[in-house]
């Protein structure tokens, strides 16, 4: 059984009711893996009574403890995102700048030479940060950007592109057609992938130039010459 295949057939039996250990023999991995794969899907009070009544103590016993866990680990994590909402909120127009730059450097469209000013994701909130980059840091007229969606043969189009124009709040004149590839979604468990992917553009050679070379003053300062990432 492939991973992706072993990992949707986990999640459902998870869904099901099932222990780590009875979806375990059922589907072959181990538990470390199954921990990965379900560490968002925890049973509930009913899943965990139905247990109880097979008998499966020690499976309760398991199932209590990583509840007991999962929510130590949300109550852990809320109050780190509420120290660093305090320590690095409001950003500076400088440190938004910055943070741009990075994104740009991890994501964006390289190539000094391109005069396409891009990038791709999945991740609504990335494309919207890089938008709001384009419109208020850059100054980038909002008509200049165009859209560009990647998506798969079973989705619905349009469907798809009013998720995405509500999500940026960009209307739908700003959408070119859509690449469609020809594979589906089917088996596919990987959350980012549920709307296909997304594409913002403008067209400006300068904007380009301006955002590489911040990018290469940042990198020579710090990790040296790129010169081949200009190429």
């Amino acid at each position: 059984m492939a991973k992706r295949e072993e990992r949707r057939k986990a999640l459902e039996l998870r869904k099901q009711g099932k222990s780590y250990n009875q979806i375990k023999k059922k589907v072959g991995v181990s538990k470390s893996t199954l921990s990965y794969w379900l560490r968002t899907c925890p049973l509930n009070k009913k899943q965990i009574k139905k247990l109880m009544k097979l008998r499966a103590t020690s499976e309760v016993r398991i199932e209590k403890y990583r509840e007991t866990m999962r929510k130590k680990r949300e109550k852990r994590i809320r109050n780190f995102y509420e120290e660093k909402k305090k320590q690095l909120l409001p950003l500076s127009k400088k440190e938004f700048y910055i943070a741009g730059l990075f994104l740009y450097w991890g994501e964006g469209v390289k190539g000094i030479y391109n005069g396409n000013v891009g990038l791709n994701n999945t991740d609504p909130q990335v494309l919207k940060f890089f938008y709001d980059w384009l419109t208020i840091g850059l100054r980038i007229p909002k008509k200049k950007i165009k859209v560009y969606l990647h998506l798969y043969s079973d989705m619905d189009i349009e469907e798809e592109k009013r998720y995405w124009s509500k999500k940026l709040r960009i209307s739908l004149v700003r959408f070119y057609k859509p690449y469609i590839k020809k594979s589906t979604r089917e088996g596919m468990t990987h959350k980012g992938f549920g709307h296909g992917t997304c594409g913002l553009r403008v067209s400006d050679a300068r904007v380009k130039e301006k955002i590489m070379m911040g990018i290469k003053a940042v990198a020579d300062q710090y990790s040296g010459n790129l010169e081949e990432m200009l190429i």
